[in-house]
This record gives structure tokens, C-alpha cells and sequence, in this order.
């Protein structure tokens, strides 16, 4: 098998959506689907970066604001934004986005990881850096992302 070939084989597809000016992907298995934007409930005690929760067909759904979640300042929602509903380990989060714009296919030799910037706190959400036709999208781990929220749901 040549380097061509194993490629292809190697390939994943990844959901590219915006998010305070810059292009994020996420593994496609790991969105369960895409939301308009609905406004939340909020709840006491939550963590900064959680807006709060809505009702997803019967289940309540904690929503985590992305932009918030990285650091880079509080996202306020219009009607254009949405909320990619996301299954991580056995519970299901929104992750609030500014757009969805794409789906990508990514080979492993695409992606390059995650420079160190000496702010850990950062990278721990990355998987790496996939260089695509000369621009550059940070894939993020969406299990990585929703974890902490995940351990204070489960509290």
C-alpha cells in the first residue's frame, strides 16, 4: 500500500464551525446533532462557561458556552448561533457555537499537534492542529472539552 492509499484509510471527518473569529473542528461521531439557538435556564453554582440548560425532547441538556470555555470571552447568543448537541462518554452537553460551516475530511498527516505555548489550561482541550489547504483549524476534543462539566453533572 503506498502513502496515498494509506491515507485514505487513515481519514476521519470532523465538523468545522466558528467560534470567536477562528475556525474549531470536532469529530462528527461525536455530534449528535445541530441546534438553532434556544435560550437556557440558567442554573446557581454552575461554572462560568455553562449558560445553563434547555430542554432537548424531554432531557435536560446543559449547555457549555464555547468561546467562554476557552478563555476568549462570553458569547452573546442571536438568533444565528447554534447549539451543537454533543455525546460525551454517556451524557449528552450543547455546546454553544457561532456557526456551523462545514463538514472536513482529515488524514492523521494533516494534523500536527499542539505547539507548546507554556498555557496548558489551553491545550488540554486540543487534539491537534490540522493544516488544510494552507489555513489551519484547531480540532478540539469534545470528550476533553465537556469533561469537567461532565464530573460536576455527575456530583
Amino acid at each position: 500500500m503506498n502513502a496515498d492509499e494509506q491515507g485514505s484509510h487513515d481519514a476521519r471527518q470532523y465538523i468545522k464551525f466558528l467560534a470567536a473569529g477562528q475556525e474549531f473542528a470536532a469529530d462528527i461521531m461525536d455530534i449528535r446533532e445541530i441546534r438553532g439557538w434556544t435560550d437556557t435556564t440558567a442554573l446557581p453554582h454552575s461554572a462560568d462557561y455553562v449558560r445553563g440548560v434547555i430542554n432537548l425532547r424531554g432531557t435536560v441538556l446543559p449547555v457549555i458556552d464555547l468561546k467562554s470555555r476557552l478563555g476568549m470571552g462570553k458569547t452573546e447568543p442571536t438568533s444565528s448561533h447554534v447549539i451543537m448537541v454533543v455525546s460525551s462518554g454517556s451524557r449528552l452537553f450543547g455546546v454553544l457555537v457561532d456557526a456551523v460551516l462545514d463538514i472536513l475530511t482529515v488524514s492523521s498527516g494533516d494534523i500536527q499537534p499542539v505547539p507548546d505555548t507554556g498555557h496548558e489550561t489551553a491545550n488540554e482541550y486540543m487534539d491537534g492542529i490540522a493544516v488544510l489547504d494552507g489555513k489551519m483549524v484547531t480540532l478540539l476534543g469534545m470528550e476533553k472539552l465537556t469533561g469537567a462539566a461532565n464530573e460536576l453533572a455527575a456530583a
